[in-house]
């Protein structure tokens, strides 16, 4: 098939979902614009912070487009192009943009609490806790795997006969590592400019954009070649101050120069598909099972991951954004239209992917951001961008998708960590608690550990982070359930994929478990691999039962309309 066809019906699709399917949602659940929202009632200039909602709507797209569209999608590829292009427009349009907004809905309309906060409000405090456990841990897996994969994006040295040596591709990784580096400084440089000036509309974004351009004129003079290990130490020094500092200073700005780039990324990626409309040479369907994946159920749903349903992503609408929104008219575009937008980009990864695969089927040779990253300069290439700047846009581009999303989960499971151990009055709790609930403390050790979990690499930890991604998101439905029942808000409509993500994520999880234990009792497994994802798989499953268990005991007894008059 075309894939310029495939792209059109998605476009379509995603297009009139949102102007129906969620104005439909947001007319049924109820958008009060004259409301005050928590970034506004809690200014605190810190987390708390008013802002346009077309800049709260960057930071969400940002932050949740992650390496997972890309990555998921083109793995998922396996089974064929049709699989996963189905469960990307149905997961997109009815499981993960619900999520995404019902979280966002349910946190601002709580005070900008959090999913572990409105989890302890609705289900109880057992429930948070054990929540909060399961999120850190989830965190820990998003920081282990996509540090690894920038890390690795930016590796200028290769191993030949048992020696390091630099690769063909040492200039191009090192100018998008530069570039990575330059983006950072600059987005402080925008952060504090856009603090004192308080710019908006066209000045806004052109600072924004000579801040892009700056950034890129200096990391293509100037590569660092350094090696996989190295940028893995400055990825986490990194993430630590994108955890810790006031998110107006560095993540905002970052994630709304990042933006820019997404949008020319995809452009690209959809211009190129228009023009050369190349074909889909991936088989549409090559059975229900792999041999090195596994079967269709449930390893489709948990490989695509992000592209349609994501946990992650309601960590990010009740972490972040709910506490940015400046008007709750914005809601429905940052909440289900970042949602639509991030399934459009699985489709464009797919449908690279099936442009740069073999005639035969076969796909292409690299990882999938080598695919998606190589297919799209080529489509730059096409438009007369020369073959260095193209390759290196897509590198940084592909690269930032990771960026964004760790500097994201690294403040989240940062705000996790110190939830855990926070009571109501901080002021008079025992040292050992303070200590534990500081800002620097709790950070350090959800990127220490983090950084341990990078030896496994994330090819290992991908299919626990898919399941557990998945797990997360059937957990946030259960509470928006709950939710939505005792604020007298029709719920029916969350029924379907809480059931089915409850369904797919334990099978997964327990067939990830058993694999662990056959290659454990077969000799041939190492503890800082299988065993560290033996004893995370555990864990995942144990905590995953006992919320779901304890949430859907409060679903039952909870009132309906309890809540009605105060919501």
């Amino acid at each position: 098939m075309n894939t310029l066809v495939i792209v059109l019906i998605a476009a379509v699709a995603l297009i009139c979902a949102y102007a129906f399917y969620g104005r439909w949602l947001a007319n049924k659940w109820g958008i009060d614009p004259n409301a005050k929202t928590p970034a506004v009632e809690k200014n605190d200039g810190k987390d708390y912070v008013p802002t346009n909602g077309w800049t709260v709507f960057s930071h969400q797209f940002s932050s949740i487009a992650g390496a997972g569209p890309v990555t998921g999608a083109i793995q998922a590829a396996a089974f064929g192009w049709l699989p996963v292009l189905l469960w990307v427009l149905l997961g997109g349009i009815f499981f993960g943009a619900v999520t995404d907004f019902g979280a966002l809905y349910a946190s601002v309309k709580n005070e900008g609490k959090s999913m572990g906060m409105l989890i302890e409000k609705y289900i109880g405090k057992l429930g948070r806790k054990l929540f909060l456990l399961f999120c850190w841990l989830f965190c820990l897996l998003v920081i282990a795997a996509f540090a690894d994969m920038v890390a690795g994006t930016f590796n200028a040295y290769t191993v030949v006969d048992g020696a390091a040596v630099l690769s063909d591709a040492a200039q191009t990784n090192g100018a998008a590592g530069m570039v990575s580096i330059m983006f950072m400084l600059f987005a402080v440089v925008f952060g504090l400019i856009q603090r004192k000036f308080n710019l908006s509309g066209w000045k806004e974004a052109v600072v924004g954009i000579l801040c892009i351009v700056a950034s890129f004129a200096i990391g293509m003079v100037c590569p660092l070649t350094f090696n996989k290990e190295i940028w893995s130490y400055i990825t986490f020094v990194y993430i630590f101050f994108a955890a810790v500092v006031p998110m107006w200073l560095l993540k905002q700005p970052r994630d709304y120069m990042t933006t820019f780039m997404f949008i020319c990324m995809i452009a690209g990626a959809v211009i190129g598909l228009l023009v050369a409309h190349p074909t889909m040479n991936l088989p549409a369907f090559t059975g229900f099972h792999h041999d090195s994946l596994g079967d269709l159920f449930p390893i489709l749903f948990v490989t695509v991951a992000c592209g349609a349903v994501s946990g992650f992503h309601s960590l990010v609408s009740s972490g972040t954004s709910s506490k940015t929104v400046s008007n709750e008219k914005d809601m429905l575009k940052v909440g289900y239209g970042a949602m639509v937008l991030e399934s459009m980009l699985a489709v464009l990864a797919l449908c690279v992917a099936g442009a740069a695969a073999a005639a035969d089927g076969t796909p292409a040779a690299g990882t999938p951001f080598q695919i998606f990253s190589r297919g799209v300069a080529g489509f730059f290439e096409m438009f007369g961008v020369p073959v260095y700047v193209a390759t290196v846009f897509m590198t940084m581009c592909v690269s930032a998708l990771a960026l964004t999303s760790l500097d994201a989960v690294a403040r989240i499971g940062r705000m996790s960590f110190q939830e855990l151990f926070e009571v109501d009055d901080m002021e008079h709790a025992e040292p050992w608690r303070k200590v534990l609930c500081n800002v620097y403390f709790s950070t350090f050790i959800t990127l220490a550990l983090g950084f341990v979990l990078t030896k496994i690499g994330y090819s290992n930890i991908w299919p626990l982070f898919g399941s557990a991604n998945q797990l997360l998101s059937a957990l946030v439905l259960v509470t928006l359930c709950v939710f939505l029942k005792v604020t007298g808000r029709s719920n029916k409509m969350l029924f379907p994929p809480l059931i089915i993500m409850l369904c797919v994520t334990f099978t997964a999880l327990v067939q990830r478990l058993i694999a662990l234990v056959k290659a454990i009792s077969a000799g041939s497994a190492t503890f800082l691999v299988e065993g560290l994802q033996l004893i995370i798989a555990v864990l995942l499953i144990a905590l995953g039962l006992t919320i779901v268990v304890n949430s859907l005991k409060s679903y039952a007894k909870s009132e309906k309309d309890s809540e009605k008059v105060k919501a």
